[in-house]
């Protein structure tokens, strides 16, 4: 993952490799994406695996915590780089933050190196018997691959809030982009304390009540962030932005590398997270280009696009519902039914 990001930086221009260029930006943005999907899920379960048994979601959660702390940097670094003139930023500012990204590949080498097994996969001796626990995953495990696949729908919520927003703020609405980047900074800030005490809170009520607030209270937000956004009422922007991708998207957010991995037994719930998560994150990666393409001109051109989140928030929600609530289930017993 690293060293695709690193070689994004490295790209040629257009004008430099012709249709070679972008040719191979796609190919390293899906290096990324395969090898974040390892990375992702690889965390968590680790996390969960690692956890008190009664703080399960609380300590799983701060893989998110992890992501938030991460998005806060790139915005913070990519902060001057926005500054910059933009025939600069388009010449060579750009590449910056990918360059950046070694750094965080040593650091991660380094933390990888020196972590142990965790003890439920040591102590689960069937996966060692597997020689296609893809095959198991498949056979008795349908059923919550799919919620989780359908659940990882409610990430069009930040996909939304973090990228076609910021499109439609700047382009569409014309607000400086340097306003649109500190809302953002800002509600990564704030999911720092959400994400945790969100999954705190699960690990006393349950899994499905958080994350079902968190993906409808999001669904009804995103209503009053897009409309502060279209009549450009700054305040406001900050004030529904905060609140959607600072607090209540987090109530979602801190719960679902628990509440996944605890759908899956040990032996397959690295691939089962893996898969789940990606085919719906994949699925909630289109929503820009499907926002843009259903964006109206008009002053209430924002409706169909806040209508899209409602009803994809609506599914993963619904998802969640049917799910067992394992909150207090105990590890060996996960993924049995």
């Amino acid at each position: 993952m690293g060293v695709s990001t690193f070689l994004v930086g490295m790209l040629p221009t257009y004008d430099q490799a012709g249709i070679a260029s972008p040719i191979m930006l796609v190919v390293l943005r899906m290096l990324q994406g395969v090898s974040a999907a390892g990375e992702q899920a690889g965390a968590n379960s680790m996390t969960l695996e690692h956890a008190p048994s009664n703080r399960r979601a609380f300590f799983t959660s701060f893989t998110l915590s992890g992501t938030q702390a991460g998005l806060i940097l790139a915005t913070l670094v990519f902060l001057p780089v926005s500054a910059l003139p933009e025939e600069q930023l388009l010449a060579w500012g750009w590449r910056i933050p990918f360059f950046l990204s070694a750094v965080v590949v040593i650091v991660g080498f380094w933390v990888r190196r020196t972590l142990p097994e965790t003890p439920a996969f040591e102590e689960d001796t069937s996966h060692k018997s597997d020689k296609l626990p893809l095959a198991v995953l498949f056979q008795q495990h349908k059923a919550n691959l799919l919620r989780v696949i359908f659940a990882a729908l409610v990430s069009v919520v930040s996909t939304i809030f973090s990228v076609f927003t910021l499109s439609y703020a700047v382009n569409t609405m014309h607000i400086p982009r340097s306003t649109m980047l500190t809302v953002l900074v800002l509600a990564n800030v704030l999911a720092l304390g959400a994400i945790p005490a969100f999954a705190a809170l699960s690990d006393r009520i349950g899994r499905r009540p958080v994350f079902i607030f968190g993906a409808l209270g999001s669904a009804a937000l995103i209503w009053p962030y897009m409309w502060a956004i279209s009549i450009v009422n700054i305040p406001l922007i900050y004030v529904f932005g905060l609140l959607l991708s600072g607090i209540v998207y987090s109530a979602a957010n801190g719960v679902w590398p628990a509440l996944y991995g605890e759908m899956f037994s040990t032996r397959v719930r690295l691939s089962g997270m893996a898969i789940g998560t990606q085919i719906g994150f994949a699925l909630g990666g289109f929503a820009p280009t499907i926002s843009a393409a259903i964006l109206r001109p008009d002053a209430m051109g924002w409706v169909p696009v806040a209508a899209f989140v409602t009803c994809t928030s609506a599914i993963s929600a619904l998802s969640v519902w049917s799910a067992r609530e394992t909150c207090r289930v105990p590890m060996h017993e996960l993924g049995s039914r």
